[in-house]
């Protein structure tokens, strides 16, 4: 069940890592296929401090997933850089009801070998897009009972069994669906993999990909949505921070995305790096499996989440590159239809645990493990902060007996062990791709999240949040449902992120957002001469 979470899994790499050894270690489909530093060779090289496994996002839908998909595929509707939903397989789109949602499928579509784009095609992809076998990652997206059927030559029908004004999120390459061509995809032996690839619509098509080394991306001439500038976009993976700082330095990166804010100095001082940093409008906190022995007990709880110092990590560990949480979404997610003052003002009501070790001491004593237990707590290695914050924790509660392990994990392993009661104790991050103000908390407190937390009150008014057409009210009842988890200490909210990317001399984004990622970002890139 690994949803997105991760969203600084996207991505920060080792804070405290040897400086040795760089150049060996640099990918080297990057140093061969970069000219000489401050010239642009057509190909723009993009650094992920992280991998994929997979390029079939339905089977992995991590950040650096997405990343890769906006570029590549397209669903029936799309993201602009305001956050909107706007046209891409499907040309227009309504929904009266929330329950009945009609699409015009574009003509002029062409999948990257060439051929057109079917009703076939289409009505494939979203039955696989909302199959839980075939698409276990992101079919979650999807209501269980909704159905899709062709209603006209180019018109497709999806009924959902209720209604869900959020449902357009669900058909982008943001969300659920990424538009595939039937035949080839049946094809395919193992659909995403280095020797299969993958066959989209988007302006971009995959031409080679090895897992924890690069994809490459060549442009086509297929693509509906206009004029493109590189010829070429590559992504390289780097396990390491270091080293991708080195090969921005030595001319090898035109893009480095989520840079650790510890690194932000040294990339600063690369001659002609830009540095863009904007909320990304993550979550990080710590997440509660009161399936798992002690964390079900309330008192253990609370205790530790008094010993989170949250305002110290964002000060220290973040350098101030991120804000104190109050709740499961910042306002600026929260607040995309109501505003962002408006959804302030309902954060600052959730109940949280303030820094304060006698309270956490008091709680302990009070559980059942009054003198203390071990426990272990996991963070992919691609999160360095993570990391460092899960230290700052456990110092703090090795003063109240509970004696933490903080454990580096691969991303790839991390997300195999979240949901699933192995631990009673995880972190969660999280980069919504969507605009919309229930992403974050429609997963985390939904049916199937990560804490296993199963409240009806809290799982019907997120269903109601769904339907509501009002979008104040729909803000309400997203935290009331909030309130209820926070004060059932099943999520303890740390920080709201920030992003910082790294941009080469050769090349400058257009109209710049903390959502430029989450659309057909390599169209928006200005090439220098």
């Amino acid at each position: 069940m690994n949803r997105r979470y991760v969203k600084n899994t996207a991505i920060a790499v080792l804070s405290t890592a040897a400086l040795v050894g760089l150049a060996a270690c640099a990918p080297q489909q990057a140093s061969q296929s970069s000219g000489t530093e401050g010239a642009f060779d057509g190909v723009v090289n993009v650094g992920l401090s992280g991998s994929v496994s997979t390029l079939d996002i339905s089977h992995e839908t991590g950040i650096l997933n997405y990343y890769i998909a906006q570029v590549t595929s397209e669903g029936l509707l799309a993201v602009n850089a305001q956050g909107e939903l706007i046209p891409a397989i499907a040309q227009s789109w309504n929904t009266d009801d929330g329950v009945t949602w009609t699409f015009q499928i574009r003509q002029d579509a062409k999948f990257h070998d060439g051929n057109p784009v079917t009703m076939e095609d289409v009505l494939f992809s979203i039955n696989l897009g909302k199959d839980p076998e075939k698409s276990p990652s992101s079919a979650v997206y999807w209501p269980s009972d909704a159905t899709v059927e062709q209603t006209g030559d180019w018109e497709v029908t999806i009924t959902l069994p209720a209604a869900a004004q959020n449902f357009g999120w669900t058909v982008t390459a943001n969300g659920g669906l990424w538009i595939t061509e039937k035949s080839f995809y049946e094809a395919a032996s193992t659909y995403g993999s280095s020797q299969d690839l993958i066959m989209g619509t988007g302006p971009y098509q995959v031409t080679e990909f090895q897992p924890d080394s690069h994809v490459t991306l060549k442009k086509v001439d297929t693509w509906w949505g206009g004029k493109l500038e590189a010829e070429t976009i590559q992504f390289d993976f780097f396990a390491d921070e270091n080293t991708r700082l080195f090969a921005l330095q030595s001319g090898a990166l035109d893009i480095a995305l989520q840079v650790p804010t510890n690194h932000l100095d040294q990339y600063e001082a690369v001659a002609g790096t830009t540095i863009k940093t904007e909320s990304d409008r993550s979550y990080v906190g710590l997440t509660f499996d009161a399936g798992v022995e002690p964390f079900n007990d309330i008192h253990v709880r609370k205790a530790i989440a008094h010993a989170v110092d949250r305002e110290s990590i964002v000060s220290s560990v973040l350098s101030g590159s991120g804000t104190v949480a109050t709740g499961l979404e910042p306002a600026d997610q929260l607040g995309t239809q109501i505003g962002v003052e408006a959804a302030g003002k309902l954060l600052s009501d959730l109940p949280n645990y303030t820094f304060d070790m006698e309270a956490a001491v008091k709680e302990l004593k009070q559980s059942s493990v009054p003198e203390g237990f071990d426990a272990e707590l996991l963070y992919p290695s691609s999160v360095p902060q993570l990391g460092t914050a899960a230290l700052a924790i456990a110092d703090n509660l090795k003063e109240l007996g509970i004696n933490l392990t903080v454990t580096s994990k691969p991303v790839e392993e991390w997300i195999t062990t979240l949901g699933t009661g192995q631990y009673g104790l995880n972190w969660m991050s999280y980069t919504p791709t969507t605009g919309d103000a229930a992403e974050i908390p429609g997963w985390l407190l939904g049916p199937q999240n990560p804490a296993r937390y199963e409240n009806t009150e809290v799982q019907d008014l997120i269903a109601a949040s769904n339907a509501e057409t009002d979008p104040h009210k729909r803000a309400e009842q997203i935290i009331e449902a909030n309130k209820i988890a926070q004060e059932n200490v099943i999520y303890s909210p740390v920080w709201w992120g920030k992003a910082s990317t790294a941009f080469a001399s050769t090349v400058s984004p257009k109209d710049y957002t903390s959502f430029y990622f989450m659309t057909p970002w390599a169209v928006s890139l200005d090439i220098a001469e």
